[in-house]
């Protein structure tokens, strides 16, 4: 039997990279899902990809997370298209890198409404549905540099540490209710972000390939399912006693104790 059979989902960014995956997992697991992009076209490619190749029920709402009216809609709609909602999975993209003294008070709200306040009016919706249907879970997707800050990184940074310590908080306040918060700080991963931010798809890939895959200690790259795995298991039967937690997948890269 599937592990998620019954079972719906709402992944934000999942017109491609992270979120992608793990819609195509969750979906292969047996949940019906609810996919959420900004752009309809590619949202739409990768529902109709996910249907055919699960045969799962999948719900497309096309919105910006950084809009209060836009969250509303990412919860409502596919709770009245399916009836019911189960699992959460907060992830988009992540702001402009630079420096933090470079940064005016228009790009910090963009920053802090994309990364925290869509987390916090996403979760706001999603949680009486989850104790109407009687438990659910939520995961966040953040990044690495979230626990091991880097420079250019600090929008990221700052707004995720605020989405740790909400979700950690969520977690007490919900555990009662058979609802279950953790947080994911990927590290390096095949992605188009990756591409962007290092460079790797010009000219030369392969020697930042190589520079990037030296600075991991399994010497490679993540693969987008290995993040969609950990998902996978937080949100099923297998994962009902992990909460308020925060994880790094990074092939090593944290070099901290804790």
């Amino acid at each position: 039997m599937s592990t998620l059979a019954g079972k719906v989902a709402i992944i934000g960014g999942s017109s491609e990279g992270i979120g992608y995956g793990i819609a195509r997992r969750l979906a292969a697991d047996g949940a019906d899902v609810a996919l959420v992009a900004r752009r309809a076209e590619p949202l739409e490619a990768a529902a109709k990809t996910i249907r055919e190749e699960t045969g799962r029920k999948v719900f497309t709402v096309t919105a910006d997370i950084r809009k209060a009216p836009d969250c509303e809609r990412i919860v409502a709609e596919p709770l009245k298209h399916f009836g019911r909602l189960d699992i959460l999975v907060n992830n988009d993209g992540a702001p402009p890198l630079g420096d933090l003294m470079s940064f005016d008070d228009v790009a910090w709200d963009k920053a802090w409404q994309q990364n925290f306040m869509s987390v916090v009016r996403l979760t706001r919706g999603a949680v009486p549905a989850m104790r109407k249907a009687g438990g659910g879970r939520i995961v966040n997707i953040t990044a690495l540099s979230a626990l091991q800050p880097m420079p250019k990184f600090g929008l990221s940074v700052a707004t995720w540490a605020g989405v740790i310590g909400y979700a950690k908080t969520l977690s007490l306040e919900v555990a009662a209710d058979n609802i279950t918060v953790n947080t994911i700080c990927p590290g390096r991963f095949a992605t188009g972000r990756l591409a962007k931010v290092f460079g790797t798809g010009g000219e030369e890939a392969e020697e930042m390939q190589a520079k990037l895959k030296k600075e991991v200690p399994l010497g490679r790259i993540g693969d987008v399912s290995e993040i969609a795995a950990m998902v996978a298991m937080l949100v099923s039967p297998d994962g009902g006693y992990i909460t308020g937690t925060t994880m790094h997948i990074d092939g090593g890269r944290r070099t901290n104790l804790l």
